[in-house]
C-alpha cells in the first residue's frame, strides 16, 4: 500500500518508475523494487529510533 501510495504523489518515486520501465523492466518488477527500497528505508530508520546504529 505505501508503494502505491509513493507512486502516485512521490516524484521521486515516479521519476524512479519511469526510469526502470525505460530500462525495459515491467511495472511488477519495478514495484518489487520499490517494496525492497522502502523496506530498507523503515529498517534503518527503526535502527536510529531504537540506537542500534
Amino acid at each position: 500500500m505505501v508503494t502505491v501510495c509513493r507512486l502516485r504523489y512521490d516524484e521521486r518515486m515516479i521519476a524512479y518508475m519511469e526510469r526502470r520501465q525505460s530500462v525495459g523492466l515491467s511495472k511488477k518488477d519495478v514495484m518489487r523494487c520499490l517494496k525492497r527500497f522502502i523496506a530498507r528505508e523503515v529498517f534503518n530508520d527503526l535502527k536510529v529510533d531504537l540506537g542500534i546504529a
